[in-house]
C-alpha cells in the first residue's frame, strides 16, 4: 500500500490511497470535563437525520459512559483486542522525542491498515444485531458487566478517584485517512475536497458493509430499508453557510449548537500543501490542538487521524487515558488544570455562538484574583475573547468573568 504521513503518529504509515487532502478540514474539540450526558445532542441529531424507517438503531451522535459503556457494545475494546491478537504486545509509543512533526512521540505499533487482511485494507469486525441495541449501555454506571467496580488506588487530588466513570460524546471523526473509504470496493465513501467531510455516495453504495466492518469507531451504519450504509454528514448545509438561520456564513452542526454543557467547539481549519493543518494560531481549533495541545485524538493508534479532538477528563486514571488518547494525555490535563491566560479565555468560546469562529483575539483585562492549583498559584484576569466569522465580522464577545444575574424578588421562580 502507499505511504502517507500521519502527524498524530509521528511517522508514515500504510494506506490504500495516495495522499490527497481537502482545502479546509471540518474539525471539533470536545471538553469531556463539562459533559453531563443530557443526550440533547443525541436527540437533536436523531430528530434531524435518523428518524425514518430502517434508521431505528442509527445514532450518528451518541454519548456513552466509560469505561463500560459503548455503542455498539464494546466497540473500542473489541478493536483493541483484534489489534493485540494481530500484533501481540506491539502497540507501543516512543515518547523520547516529541516535536512539531511528532507532538505525542512516535507510534511504534501497527495501525488497523497495517494489520489488515490482504483483501480488506483495514482490520475490523461486523457488530452483531445485539450489539447495536442499546445506545446508552451502563449510563451513569461505574459497575461493569459482572457487577465489579473499577478499583484504582486513590490519589491526593482530582487526578484519580477510587471509583469513576465519564461521558464520551461521539460523532463520525471525519478522518484524514478514513477506514470506511479504504475498505469499500465500490469507493462509495469519499472526502469532500472543500471541507474534508466524509460522506457515502448512496448511488455507488451496494450495501457490502465493508465500511461498517472497517470503521474502528463504528460510525458507518447499515440501513436495511435501503440496503445501503449511512453515517454522520456533519450537517454540511450548515457548514456551507446555506442554513437560513446562519445569515450566509457557516454555522455549527445540530449536535454542536444544542449542547447544554458547552462542551463543544467546532469549525474549519486550513490545510496546507503537505496535508497538515496550516499554521494559524488565531484559529481556536488550531490553537487548542497544535499550540496548547489540550485537544487530543480518540484512539490515535488506529491510524485514521481523526479530526474530532477531546480534552481528557482529569479525574480518570492516567493508564486508561493513555490507551484512549495516547501519551499526550498528561500534558493535556496539566495545561487544562493550570491554563495559560490565553487558554482560559479561549475556553469561553465553547458553545458561545452557533456561528463558526475562524479567528479569535484576546483583549487583556484587569486581574481579578488568584487560585491555588496543586500547590501552584494561578492568576486570574478578566480578559475578553472575541470570535470572528468567515467574513471577519465579530460573531461573539465573552469575558472570563461571566456576568452574574439576579432575579427580581417579585419573580423568584420565573425568568
Amino acid at each position: 500500500m502507499p505511504k502517507v504521513k500521519n502527524w498524530q503518529l509521528g511517522r508514515e504509515m500504510d494506506y490504500r490511497y495516495d495522499e490527497a487532502h481537502p482545502e479546509w478540514q471540518f474539525a471539533a474539540v470536545f471538553n469531556i470535563n463539562r459533559c453531563i450526558a443530557c443526550q440533547t445532542c443525541t436527540m437533536a441529531c436523531k430528530s434531524t437525520w435518523t428518524f425514518s424507517r430502517g434508521q431505528e438503531y442509527m445514532w450518528w451522535n451518541n454519548v456513552e459512559t466509560k469505561p463500560y459503556g459503548g455503542y455498539p457494545k464494546f466497540w473500542d475494546v473489541k478493536t483493541l483486542e483484534l489489534m493485540e491478537q494481530a500484533n501481540p504486545n506491539g502497540q507501543r509509543w516512543n515518547t523520547a522525542t516529541s516535536d512539531k512533526e511528532a507532538p505525542y512521540g512516535v507510534y511504534e505499533g501497527k495501525t488497523v491498515f497495517e494489520l489488515s487482511p490482504k483483501d480488506r485494507f483495514a482490520l475490523g469486525y461486523l457488530p452483531t444485531d445485539d450489539e447495536w441495541q442499546v445506545p446508552n449501555l451502563y449510563e451513569d454506571n461505574a459497575v461493569g458487566p459482572r457487577g465489579e467496580e473499577n478499583k484504582y488506588p486513590k490519589g491526593g487530588g482530582l487526578d484519580e478517584h477510587g471509583t469513576w466513570f465519564f461521558y464520551l460524546a461521539r460523532i463520525c471523526n471525519h478522518c484524514t485517512y478514513p477506514a470506511c473509504l479504504a475498505a469499500c470496493p465500490r469507493q462509495a465513501p469519499y472526502k469532500r475536497p472543500e471541507d474534508g467531510i466524509v460522506l457515502i455516495d448512496q448511488q455507488r453504495c451496494w450495501g457490502y458493509r465493508r465500511c461498517v466492518e472497517a470503521c474502528p469507531y463504528k460510525k458507518a451504519m447499515y440501513r436495511p430499508e435501503t440496503k445501503t450504509s449511512e453515517k454522520c454528514i456533519a450537517c454540511y448545509p450548515r457548514i456551507e453557510g446555506k442554513d437560513p438561520l446562519g445569515g450566509g456564513v457557516p454555522i455549527e452542526t445540530r449536535c454542536m449548537s444544542v449542547c447544554v454543557g458547552k462542551i463543544r467547539l467546532q469549525g474549519l481549519v486550513k490545510v496546507d500543501g503537505n496535508g497538515e493543518w496550516a499554521h494559524d494560531p488565531e484559529n481556536p481549533l488550531y490553537y487548542l490542538v497544535r499550540e496548547e495541545k489540550v485537544g487530543l485524538p480518540l484512539y490515535p493508534q488506529f491510524g485514521t487521524e481523526p479530526n474530532i479532538y477531546y480534552i481528557p477528563p482529569r479525574w480518570v486514571p492516567r493508564s486508561y487515558l493513555h490507551q484512549m488518547f495516547g501519551p499526550g494525555a498528561d500534558h493535556a490535563i496539566e495545561r487544562y488544570v493550570m491554563p495559560s491566560r490565553k487558554l482560559l479565555a479561549v475556553l469561553q468560546l465553547f458553545r458561545a455562538t452557533r456561528t463558526i469562529i475562524f479567528r479569535f483575539e484576546v483583549i487583556e483585562g484587569k486581574k481579578i484574583g488568584e487560585a491555588n492549583v496543586n500547590g501552584k498559584t494561578l492568576e486570574l484576569f478578566d480578559d475578553t475573547v472575541v470570535g470572528y466569522d468567515k467574513n471577519g465580522k465579530e460573531a461573539i464577545r465573552m469575558n472570563v468573568l461571566e456576568p452574574f444575574h439576579l432575579r427580581d424578588e417579585k419573580y423568584p421562580n420565573s425568568i
